[in-house]
């Protein structure tokens, strides 16, 4: 109730509309509540609103604020990153998500929970992270789409995990979303502080995929991507966002969210057909070579489907082996994965001029951000643009021809290092010329980037 008369203050004192928060309430507590019950509740929450805008509109003439309803909002909706994420986990397939609870993920596992009957998803809340992860691997071997959502600490403790579906070749989703550490560090918190550790979580060396939305549109497509990429590739994906993206609310075109417009791929799944072909002579080989370093993967169930895997070291059956040979082998089909999946990693994005003195590169959600920043940079008179990377790992096709035109190269990052720049250098030997680092647990804004490269014009005048 005091949500209630808060909002109806604010109406009051706004003048806005107040048949359209009626109509929501109405809506919201008939839906959930049908019959009688939802008709009182609605009433009740009604009666409140009402005294409280007759309360707020007693002081309109002394604020100068007004609102007033836009057209078309049956064509928009309201959400943040998790809700985007879990309805992209729902569009993309998800059948099964372990998790457990930790900020600023928790309501991505609280969404696919109110809505696991609606879509025939199985909830497991797990005695913790690694347990959550491990339950996804097996969702994922036994064919369902599997994930689960983390913050950095759970990452932690989900590397040793991590590794087994990297060995056994396991297409699961993981959701890190970030907060300001190190250790419990700041649990309510935004930072971009993980991107080096998730690249290199675990020993030893096997393909990851990494994304990271830089919007609420994109957390959506993200994840039912993510899926595809899983399965398609039989390697982990992780989805990095932050918990600024996680919570903060945007209203969206529902257009942008059409579950019916998202397409399905299972990559190299062997059909029961296939199975049936098999010679009697001839057993289902689970990691045989291939030249695009993904093998075909029978969904256990099958007599002619039963196959051995394993977190050590194992032939293209699954069988432990010390073979340098094999290991060789193995070692080499599923790094090619990396390559061969770089023609699905989404190209980087560019705003603003095609010939700017100064590029900002950004990634996850510093987006919004930095694109208003170079819009009013261009206004000002400075020439700017900038190149957005919504999938970091592996990087996209046409990441060096985006960059090495760039006349003045600015990394804008929200943590200590410029992790993302640093990635940057290593893999392509581009360096950026200035980072702009915010590591203070604060979103960025607009004004600390325009500060900042006015700063750095005027150190390079």
């Amino acid at each position: 109730m005091a949500i209630r008369a808060a909002v109806g203050v604010l109406v009051g004192l706004t003048g806005f509309d107040s048949a359209l928060i009626e109509r929501s309430l109405t809506e919201a507590f008939t839906g959930r509540y049908p019959g009688e019950r939802g008709e009182e509740l609605a009433a009740a929450n009604i009666k409140v609103l009402n005294a409280a805008i007759e309360f707020g509109a007693r002081f309109q003439d002394e604020f100068d604020y007004r609102l007033e309803s836009r057209p078309g909002g049956e064509d928009r909706v309201l959400l943040n990153g998790n809700v985007a994420i879990g309805m992209g986990a729902i569009a993309g397939g998800c059948r099964f998500i372990s998790g457990y609870p930790m900020t600023p993920a928790t309501t991505v596992l609280e969404f696919l929970a109110a809505h696991q009957n609606d879509y025939g998803i199985v909830i497991k809340q797990t005695e913790d992270e690694i347990a959550a992860l491990l339950t996804a691997i097996g969702g994922a071997h036994a064919g369902a789409r599997a994930m689960t959502a983390t913050s950095g600490d759970g990452f932690c403790l989900i590397v040793e995990a991590l590794g087994l579906a990297g060995a056994s070749e396991a297409g699961v989703v993981i959701v890190n979303a970030q907060r300001a550490g190190p250790s419990t560090g700041m649990p309510t918190r935004s930072e971009q502080g993980d991107l080096d550790f998730v690249l290199s979580a675990s020993h030893g060396e096997f393909p990851r995929i990494i994304l990271a939305p830089g919007s609420v549109e994109e957390c959506f497509t993200a994840d039912h991507r993510a899926f595809n990429l899983a399965e398609k590739y039989q390697t982990p994906v992780i989805i990095m966002t932050d918990l600024y993206q996680a919570f903060a609310l945007k209203t969206v075109a529902r257009a942008d969210f059409d579950f019916a417009g998202v397409s399905i791929d299972r990559g190299k799944i062997v059909s029961d057909e296939e199975l049936d072909a098999l010679s009697p002579d001839k057993m289902y080989v689970r990691h045989k070579l291939a030249e695009d370093g993904v093998s075909t993967h029978a969904i256990p169930g099958h007599p002619r489907g039963v196959y051995m895997t394993t977190g050590d070291k194992h032939t293209k059956r699954g069988f432990i082996t010390e073979s340098q040979s094999v290991r060789i082998e193995q070692m080499d089909k599923r790094m090619q994965k990396l390559e061969t999946a770089r023609a699905d990693i989404l190209p980087p994005e560019l705003h603003g001029l095609a010939d700017a003195d100064i590029t900002l590169v950004r990634w996850g959600s510093t987006r919004g951000a930095i694109r208003e920043a170079v819009d009013r940079l261009n206004a000002d008179g400075q020439r700017a643009n900038s190149v957005h990377f919504a999938d970091v790992w592996p990087l996209p096709e046409g990441t060096v021809a985006a960059l090495e035109s760039a006349d003045y190269l600015v990394a804008a990052e929200q943590n200590f290092s410029g992790q993302f720049a640093g990635i940057l250098r290593r893999a392509t030997g581009i360096n950026c010329d200035h980072r702009i680092l915010k590591y203070d647990s604060k979103q960025v804004t607009p004004d600390d980037i325009v500060a900042a490269v006015a700063q750095e014009v005027s150190v390079r005048v």
